[in-house]
């Protein structure tokens, strides 16, 4: 395993970690025995940062995390996140009692002290820019609650408005190679202030995996968010095959098959490209089972793009990509 600084902080983290959405809910069936043995072999692979939120399944992932890393809480980071499980365009949601009720919460379920990472949950612009949850959580550092504080971001604009901020130490972006625009500015940028970019999404809800076909998005389960909010019907779209509908996914991932060859299949070669960007602390991709992470801690040795690639792959995504995106990014 290798690690990289997370900004300007501490800590060193695995630079491929994982998140834990899929373990918690709304991405389809899971079994908790089969999330547990894979956060174990995670571990046991030298992973040691973990990203959560109080939402994913109302806490379920949380709890997982709290039995996987009993005993280890100095040795595995955890990053949660907070405000959807309020009103997130509520100020009130922000406040100081509120924040330290859903702080509390989590470090409840998660059987700790602190929290290494704590990140504000995708809230809207104007309550950034409003800016008294900063304070807030400038206070519970201060306090020992929380070791760090960053913001999950929807929009390059608000990332670089989160830069501005002194003690942010993190953002949290989606970022793949159908999602490009974070490389234009915002990467360099925080890697100059020392914020730390942990990338969500890496793999496009699956579609960067190369494994679907056009025909199979009537196989996602009810449950699964991949059904449910194609386009947006229950929270931003950008969550969701990083805003571009299924098929127009799935043919676009057809025409980046290239990108395999010598790298053993497409989702280690995606996760690779976004590991050779060196303003990246960490991708987080999701997983269910041992298999999954596995397959994802194999990009780690998969040969790197060359600067031809890399240019391949910027052309693509302006010329056949970009227009196809949907939402605010």
């Amino acid at each position: 395993m290798n690690y990289r600084a997370l900004g300007s902080s501490d800590m060193q983290v695995s630079e491929i970690s994982f998140g834990t959405w899929a373990i918690g809910g709304s991405w389809g069936s899971k079994d908790d025995a089969d999330s547990l043995r894979a956060l174990e072999a995670a571990i046991d692979a030298g992973v040691n940062f973990f990203d959560t939120a109080d939402v994913y399944g109302d806490g379920h992932s949380e709890r997982l995390l709290s039995q996987a890393t009993k005993g280890k809480e100095e040795q595995i980071y955890i990053a949660t996140k907070f405000c959807r499980a309020g009103d997130i365009h509520d100020p009130a949601t922000y406040s100081e009692e509120s924040v330290r009720a859903y702080l509390e919460g989590s470090l409840s379920r998660l059987g700790r002290e602190r929290i290494d990472l704590y990140q504000i949950h995708c809230p809207p612009l104007s309550i950034l820019k409003e800016g008294s949850v900063f304070g807030v959580l400038d206070k519970l550092k201060e306090e020992g609650k929380i070791r760090e504080y960053g913001v999950s971001v929807e929009s390059v604009e608000e990332g670089l408005f989160c830069l501005e901020q002194p003690g942010v130490r993190a953002l949290q972006v989606i970022f793949n190679l159908f999602r490009q625009k974070p490389a234009e500015r915002l990467l360099g940028e925080a890697q100059e202030k020392g914020v730390g970019i942990l990338v969500r999404l890496p793999l496009a809800s699956g579609l960067l995996t190369g494994k679907f076909a056009a025909e199979s998005a009537a196989a996602f389960e009810e449950n699964d968010h991949r059904r449910f909010n194609e386009n947006g019907e229950s929270f931003n779209v950008g969550e969701t095959f990083a805003g571009l509908g299924f098929a127009k996914g799935v043919e676009l991932a057809e025409q980046l098959r290239w990108i395999e060859v010598g790298r053993d299949n497409m989702a280690r070669a995606s996760l690779r490209w976004l590991l050779d960007h060196e303003a990246i602390t960490c991708v987080i991709p999701g997983f269910k089972n041992v298999r999954q992470v596995q397959d994802n801690l194999s990009a780690l040795h998969v040969q790197p793009f060359s600067d031809d690639e890399m240019d391949r792959v910027r052309a693509f995504y302006k010329d056949h990509v970009h227009a196809h995106i949907r939402g605010s990014y």
